[in-house]
Formats: structure tokens, C-alpha cells, sequence
């Protein structure tokens, strides 16, 4: 005789209903009814979709995230925002004082995942996970020119260190200690490294432990700072994901990351960010920041009308105006063009003006021209490529451009990208490449200078003007006392 499996007098009237209404815990305790149950809750990625929106936590610096002359901007920051977009979703991006902060707002749920520059970690990661590695950084240490530095890792243990709490190089500096026991360092609070490393540059503090990424961009604005060595061998960077068994966003991430290795996005980005540094001017860097105290505050309501007039930014005008003539309004080339803009006679009737050494029609009549270049530019170009193209236009000339984006094109690179178009301008002096052009022989070398030098100069003024009173490291923790610890507790990176 057959035995009946009781229900406790509950009516079942169908697996979907079953399905539909079984919590957790109910799932857990009637397998017999579904033959085990799989977790019907959403995954994380499908959360941030139905909520339209991706957490990001990241830190103020320049090769993270900042404000800049257009809004939020910075090497991580664009990576998120693609990332966002890639997902079909708005970003939102919350900020820690440093990489610990940061780390500490994905463990606790509070960002889907950290964009901060942050290093793979040696050793074990207990509580975050990393994803692909898209950068390699070498922690360097940092002095002031006219300072005498150790001459190796033994030395370390014999100078004074100063770092900023919380700081990515504080964990190289603890496994390094394993094996030079003498090694000490002050840890600040309340300062992010980029502030540490101007206080280098002032003569505050005479050493401290960097990531090479930071020190290559900032020595564009702090000339005196110097590399003594590298600590380590270089480390890969990567996002921070909190770990959990829910992969789904972890995984898409691997998507991302394929995709704009492949597609070539990642490589823009880098050079957006990192490719006007090239090797570093310290004497034309010294020249420009004199300059700027004693050239620029003449003219520099001249480039604010300018802008006004164009839609340009004054600071990009104002670094054109810097590329062309130093400031100097009196300025004459061999060729005959002259003024601050150095605007030929032709160009001085395109843009209707009479006298070009008169500091205000030149720079008004400058930055007409510019913004006719780039005007004439096909409306697919897209920024920043647009702006670097319009530049090398305004120096070349349009017709050598266009030749120079057809020999992109023609070696398989992207004629709209200006990573692409820069190597190919140069052969602009090839017979090779340009007797099969329009315009012909032109020096494409030199527009490949003239609009990196411009980039560089246009960090320096945003970095003046804007940047520093835009890292707020101040005003997102309160007031920290500094403290001497020579066992810094960090989580590890």
C-alpha cells in the first residue's frame, strides 16, 4: 500500500504560486517540494541596473579624479563613467581622504567598486577582490633637488620619511620593513599625497614614498622634485570589488576591460591623460611658472573676454598665447608673423584685425582663428581629440592635417584620434608619405610639439587656478593632529 505525504493541510495549487511566494527560509525547509531551490534574489549587477545607477568610490588627485575647468574629470573618473555607460546606467562617485577610506567605503557596501589607482596586493585579500589590471605604477622615492638622497633601500633606514596616512605606499613601506627592520616614517593625516609631494617641492619634508604615475604628472608643476629610485619592481593597478559570492558585476567588469583593451578606448584614455608627459622640461617648467607671475596677470582679463567671445576656455587660449610668443606681445618670428597670437598678415585681414601688436586684437583675433580651425573640423570628431587636432590645424595648417588624417587611416589608425594622427604627422617630412599627399612636404614634427606643449602648459594653469582649490582633502575629513607611527594600521592593499 502506497504511503500519502502529508502538507499540513496546506493547498498547493501549483509550483509557480510556490515559486513566487517561498522566502529563504521556506526554501530552505521545503526541498522535498522543489527538489533543492535555487536563490531567487536579484544579483548585484541587476540591482544597479534596476536602480540606474553604479557607485564609484575614488580620491581627489590628479591621475584620479578632480574637478576640472569642465566638471569631473581624471584617469579614473573617465574609466568609471564609460564603465557606467557601458552598463546603461547613471555613475555616482563618493571620495575618501586616501586609498584606506576608499578601500573602506566598497568594504562596507558602501560603492560597488573602488576607481583610485590602487595596487594589486602581494598578499592576501581577505575582504576585497581585484579586477583586471589596466596600468603598472613603480613606488619611487621622492626628494628636492639640491638634497642628497640614499643611495639604495639600505639607506631608507637612515632618513626621516614623511607620508600621508592612509596613502597607497605606506603598505609598500610595512613589507619592506620585514626586511630592513629600521625602518621608520611619520604618517600625516589629513593629507593626500599629492599635497605631500608639494610639501617635498617647498622644502618642508625632505623624502617621501610616491606612485611613479603621480610624480610623472606632478613634476610638470613641482620642477624641483626629483626621483632617487624605485622600491619595487613595478605593480599592476587594478578596481576593488567588495568579495562576495555574487560575481555578476566583478565579471562585467572583465567584460569592460576586454572590450576597451581591444577597441583601442583604453589607449586614448591613457594618452589623454599621461601622453603630453613626456620627458620632463625642468628649466622651460621654471621659465613658465615665472611667467606666469610676471607675464600673465597682464593679459589674462584679455583671455577672459576672449573666451567669452569663442567659448574657449581662457586658460587654453592663454596656453596657445604662452606656445606662440612667451606673452610677449611684441614678439617677430624670421617668417614675419608677430604678436602675442603670432598671427600672419593674412590671418590678421581673415580675422579683421589691424594691429597684430596690439596684445588685445591679437589675442581676440587668435582665438577667432582658432575657433574658425576648429569650426572646419568634421562634426564627428569628438573632445578632447577635437580640441588637440584643432591645435595642430592652428599650427600646420588644415590642408597638412587632413593629408596627415588620410595617412592615419591608410596605416590602420583612427583619423578622429589624435593618439593616431600624432604619429603620422611627422611623416609629413617623408617624400615617402607626402609626395602621395594634397598639400605636400610640411613640418608635422613640430605641430606634434607645438600642441603637447600647449597640453602641458594648460595643465599647469588649470592645476594653478582650479585644481588645488578643488582637492578638498580639508573639507572631506576634519582636522587630523599628525602622529608618529612606525606601524601604520592599514588595511591591506
Amino acid at each position: 500500500m502506497g504511503h500519502k505525504i502529508g502538507y499540513n493541510h496546506t493547498k498547493i495549487t501549483s509550483i509557480k504560486m510556490i515559486n513566487s511566494k517561498l522566502t529563504k527560509s521556506a526554501c530552505l525547509s521545503l526541498p522535498f517540494l522543489l527538489g533543492g531551490c535555487v536563490d531567487q534574489s536579484p544579483t548585484v549587477l541587476q540591482q544597479i541596473k534596476a536602480k540606474g545607477e553604479l557607485v564609484v568610490a575614488t580620491r581627489y588627485s590628479p591621475t584620479t579624479y578632480y574637478i576640472g575647468p569642465s566638471g569631473e574629470t581624471g584617469f579614473e573618473y573617465d574609466l568609471a563613467r564609460r564603465f557606467a555607460d557601458y552598463l546603461g546606467v547613471d555613475l555616482k562617485i563618493v571620495t575618501g581622504a586616501n586609498a584606506s577610506e576608499v578601500m573602506d567605503l566598497v568594504k562596507r557596501g558602501e560603492a560597488n567598486l573602488a576607481a583610485a589607482g590602487i595596487p594589486v596586493s602581494d598578499g592576501p585579500a581577505r575582504q576585497v577582490r581585484y579586477g583586471p589590471a589596466y596600468q603598472t605604477i613603480t613606488p619611487q622615492l621622492i626628494y628636492r633637488r639640491g638634497d642628497t638622497p640614499p643611495g639604495n633601500l639600505q639607506g631608507l633606514q637612515q632618513v626621516k620619511l614623511d607620508m600621508a596616512a592612509g596613502s597607497i605606499p605606506l603598505e609598500i613601506l610595512r613589507r619592506l620593513r620585514q626586511q630592513l627592520p629600521g625602518l621608520s616614517w611619520t604618517a600625516h593625516s589629513g593629507v593626500a599625497s599629492g599635497e605631500l609631494l608639494a610639501k617635498v617641492w617647498k622644502g618642508e619634508y625632505q623624502f617621501t614614498v610616491a606612485n611613479s604615475n603621480e610624480v610623472a604628472f606632478l613634476q610638470q608643476f613641482y620642477p624641483e622634485l626629483r626621483v632617487a629610485f624605485d622600491l619595487t619592481a613595478p605593480k599592476p593597478l587594478a578596481w576593488v570589488f567588495p568579495r562576495r559570492k555574487d560575481s555578476s558585476l566583478y565579471y562585467k567588469a572583465y567584460d569592460f576591460f576586454h572590450k576597451i583593451k581591444n577597441n583601442g578606448v583604453l589607449n586614448q584614455i591613457t594618452e589623454r591623460y599621461y601622453g603630453h608627459l613626456r620627458d620632463f622640461d625642468y628649466v622651460g617648467t621654471r621659465r613658465f611658472m615665472r611667467h606666469v607671475d610676471s607675464r600673465l596677470p597682464r593679459f589674462m582679463n584679455v583671455f577672459r573676454e576672449a573666451a567669452q567671445h569663442t567659448g574657449f576656455d581662457w586658460r587654453l587660449l592663454a596656453a596657445i598665447g604662452y606656445q606662440e610668443s612667451h606673452w610677449n606681445p611684441h614678439a617677430v618670428s624670421p617668417t614675419g608673423v608677430r604678436g602675442l597670437m603670432m598671427l600672419t598678415q593674412d590671418t590678421a585681414q581673415q580675422v579683421q584685425i589691424d594691429n597684430r601688436n596690439d596684445p588685445k586684437q591679437s589675442i581676440l583675433g587668435g582665438a577667432r582663428y582658432f575657433k574658425m580651425v576648429k569650426d572646419s573640423l568634421p562634426d564627428h570628431i569628438l573632445e578632447p581629440d577635437r580640441t588637440w587636432l584643432a591645435l595642430a590645424a592652428y599650427n600646420v595648417g588644415i590642408g597638412h592635417l587632413e593629408d596627415a588624417r588620410v595617412i592615419t587611416q591608410a596605416r590602420g589608425g583612427d583619423p578622429d584620434a589624435w593618439m593616431d594622427v600624432k604619429e603620422s604627422l611627422p611623416l609629413l617630412r617623408k617624400k615617402k608619405w607626402y609626395r602621395h599627399t594634397k598639400y605636400g612636404y610640411a613640418r608635422g614634427d613640430e605641430a606634434v610639439d607645438y600642441v603637447e606643449n600647449i597640453r602641458v602648459y594648460y595643465d599647469l594653469l588649470v592645476w594653478a587656478m582650479d585644481f588645488q582649490k578643488s582637492s578638498p582633502t580639508a573639507t572631506l575629513t576634519a582636522a587630523r593632529t599628525t602622529t608618529t607611527d612606525t606601524a601604520p594600521a592599514i588595511p591591506a592593499l
